[in-house]
């Protein structure tokens, strides 16, 4: 599996008394690495927002630097000349990269759910590992990277429950989570999602980890209309992983899906998918969102959402999570 090697930059010791912003990058990485080291990641978040005047999020994907820049509005704005520039001398300075092995996003406070969006047409991709499990990744082409970081201690969660499971992937990207449960010994997985361009790119993701898409299935389609037609066919599974948008108006869908209107029609078709004492995983990155658990009878509901969050992430509320049991 590990026929690559971990790509994690040195830094040298010291403290800058000029910069709190480079002892606070610096201080954190020294940290992490040793986790990053002692469990095969090398793809995590370095900075969180944690100084007022830099509102960043600087993650590592195998020796490149994705810097997301928090717009202070609703209309997308780009970062300062002043504030790019201190950034990326700071991180060329204490990681040894060079300006093009830095990309920039930038994040408006935008009620739309872009997260899928494709911003250039580059295709330059590379590997990067989680736990030694390895994934495609861009930083060029789309908005999102291919790999959603804060997710990663909820993929191992799932991972540790699969051994020997069938494991139902909704929603499901660019198959991270169906990858993770294979490794972990899933007896078959299926990963849907609406998207050519990411079920090609979770196909990918299995073929990369040497997995057979003869047991990890892939399939494009609206899930809203697949889990009617499941339920239909009466096949079932020992864990389904729900992790929709918090808002689609995909032209490829008839109807809008808004996470707070249809999430309680969402799981309890969900649920019918299981097997007697099957597993739900669902979660959302909405911060709105209010889970009623009297709108659900004859299951076992737990918030696993402390579970879930990663060691570099700062922000309890990145993602909320919920395991369903029947």
């Amino acid at each position: 599996m590990n026929d690559i090697e971990l790509c994690l930059p040195n830094i040298s010791d010291g403290e800058d008394k000029s910069s709190p912003f480079i002892n606070c990058l610096r201080n954190s990485y020294r940290h992490l690495r040793k986790w990053a080291k002692r469990t095969y990641t090398d793809c995590f978040r370095i900075y969180d927002r944690d100084i007022p005047q830099f509102p960043l999020a600087i993650d590592l994907y195998a020796g490149r630097i994705c810097v997301h820049y928090f717009s202070r509005g609703k209309d997308t704005d780009e970062p300062s000349p002043e504030l790019k520039e201190e950034v990326t001398k700071a991180l060329c300075t204490l990681f040894g990269v060079t300006v093009p092995m830095i990309y920039w996003r930038t994040r408006a406070k935008s009620k739309e759910t872009r997260q899928y969006e494709k911003i250039a047409a580059i295709n330059e991709y590379f590997t990067a590992l989680e736990y030694g499990v390895k994934f495609r990744i861009n930083l060029i082409d789309y908005l999102d990277t291919g790999l959603f970081l804060d997710h990663r201690e909820t993929r191992m969660l799932i991972a540790h429950a699969s051994a020997g499971k069938r494991v139902l992937n909704l929603f499901a990207y660019t198959c991270s989570f169906s990858v993770h449960a294979a490794v972990a010994g899933a007896t078959y997985t299926k990963s849907v999602d609406m998207s050519n361009t990411y079920t090609a790119w979770g196909r990918e993701n299995f073929i990369l980890n040497d997995l057979s898409t003869r047991n990890n299935e892939i399939v494009r389609a609206d899930c809203l209309k697949f889990i009617d037609d499941e339920i239909r066919s009466g096949t079932r599974y020992d864990i389904v992983i729900v992790d929709p948008p918090t808002l689609s108006r995909s032209k490829k869908m008839d109807q809008l899906f808004d996470i707070q209107v249809d999430y309680i029609a969402l799981l309890k078709k969900s649920m019918a998918l299981l097997n007697p004492k099957g597993v739900m995983f669902f979660s959302t990155n909405s911060r709105k969102f209010i889970f009623d658990n009297n709108a659900f009878t004859g299951c076992r509901i737990e918030d696993i959402s402390h579970k879930t969050l990663p060691i570099d992430f700062h922000d309890p509320k990145i993602h909320r999570c919920w395991k369903i049991t029947i």
